[in-house]
């Protein structure tokens, strides 16, 4: 059986109640700050900034994410992980306060890439403490009910966005009460804090050299993803569809994200991978036509767009999964890490080419882009099945869903044959 619950012998509950400080934490954080960049984006929007600086404003985020994971390791490493996260969540909260005070895009765009990087902090100082918390024997439990956590409040807090209505500023309050909320559970625990890993990505020329679908495929999952969270609220709202329909489409969205990831995996695991993820190219680029060419009811843009996170979330665990498959054990964290900075440098790059289509067509570029992107990844992913014999099936590393966070991640990927080798 494949998947975290045929990897270990411990049940769900009994690998959970461990950690639950750090899962409860997870879900209010992001139930309090995943709706953020969709509220940004619709308050830019009704302001009448130009799609440009609502995707520059998105991008700052995502290039605050990118340098805080590599930066925030030594921060943490010399105050403890308890003071940095207080610290970093203090950072974020405050942040959010400061939307409600100053009505500026400028102020923003920097606020902004303080969230990316405060955010980056936050996973960091989580994920290192999971790792702390796992064994041998559970690491793949664990890391499936992190995301579990993780999704279902980023999903949740989608339908914050209903408050946005008569008091402007209560979203974001809400927001930072929630951030502050999320902060006890960690300054309550009595779990010993944890030593961070160095983790040393591999170079792009090595990552390419070891695996060119797995570099070219993670860094167009960014930039499709990125786009998304960037300018996915601005498309709905500019085909004429409400707050409601706004975070029901996101959430939906991530919600499909999270159901497909084990299925196709699965598949991926049975047969070549490439053509898996070949496959999850071209069903996005084919879900984004209708969505490119034409405005469809709400019902429909719902539905497909549950359908777009369903393939669109799965390309990245399949990415490092075809990357692991060209990898000895001990070269899989370094080159897993080196993936997720490759995945946030793309996904800085796409609100800047969603707000191009958006600026050049209207609402139906955004996905005139993406499906453009998707395509591309096909077509590269069609080449590479000429250009390099596939990895027999027998031979193929078992799938592991994760999340793109940080590369504290690749830890909890390790087998049990990896386990020991960090320094």
């Amino acid at each position: 059986m494949h998947g975290p619950l045929g990897n270990t012998g411990e049940s769900m509950m009994s690998s959970a109640y461990p950690i639950r400080a750090l899962l409860v934490a997870i879900f209010v954080l992001m139930a309090g700050s995943g709706f953020l960049s969709t509220l940004i984006a619709i308050r830019l929007e009704t302001a009448g900034a130009s799609a440009g600086m609502i995707g520059l404003v998105a991008t700052s985020y995502f290039a605050g994410l990118t340098l805080g994971s590599l930066r925030v390791e030594r921060l943490i490493s010399r105050i403890g992980h308890i003071r940095a996260f207080a610290a970093f969540v203090t950072i974020y909260s405050a942040s959010s306060l400061t939307y409600a005070i100053i009505d500026s895009a400028g102020v923003w765009t920097v606020l902004r890439f303080i969230d990316g990087f405060a955010m980056a902090g936050v996973f960091v100082c989580l994920e290192s403490w999971l790792n702390k918390q796992a064994s041998q024997h559970n690491r793949s439990t664990v890391l499936a009910i992190y995301m579990i956590a993780l999704y279902c409040g980023q999903a949740a807090g989608q339908f914050l966005l209903n408050l946005d209505g008569d008091e402007p500023d209560l979203p974001f309050m809400i927001s930072a009460v929630l951030l502050s909320l999320a902060l006890l559970p960690v300054l309550l625990t009595r779990m010993e804090q944890p030593t961070i890993e160095t983790i040393v990505p591999f170079s792009l020329r090595r990552l390419y050299t070891v695996s060119p679908l797995g570099i070219v495929g993670t860094l167009i999952t960014g930039a499709i993803l990125g786009a998304f969270y960037g300018l996915g609220a601005v498309y709905i709202q500019r085909i004429g569809m409400g707050l409601s329909q706004v975070a029901l489409f996101t959430s939906l969205v991530i919600a499909g994200g999270v159901v497909m990831q084990y299925p196709l995996g699965i598949l991926s695991d049975r047969f070549d991978r490439r053509l898996v993820v070949i496959a999850c190219f071209l069903a996005v680029a084919a879900i984004c036509a209708p969505l490119a060419m034409t405005i469809l009811p709400g019902f429909a843009t719902v539905v497909i767009g549950s359908a777009f996170g369903g393939f669109a979330f799965a390309l990245y665990p399949l990415c490092v999964a075809h990357s692991n498959d060209h990898l000895a054990e001990d070269e899989r964290i370094g080159a897993s890490s080196g993936l997720v900075l490759t995945y946030s440098a793309g996904a800085a790059a796409g609100p800047l080419m969603g707000s191009v289509g958006l600026a050049m067509i209207g609402p139906t570029g955004l996905f005139l882009v993406i499906g453009i992107l998707a395509a591309l990844g096909g077509i590269f992913g069609i080449w590479r099945t000429f250009a390099r014999a596939a990895v027999p099936v027998d031979e193929q590393r078992a799938f592991q869903s994760l999340p793109r966070t940080t590369p504290m991640t690749a830890v909890l990927n390790l087998s049990d044959d990896t386990e020991g080798t960090l320094t």
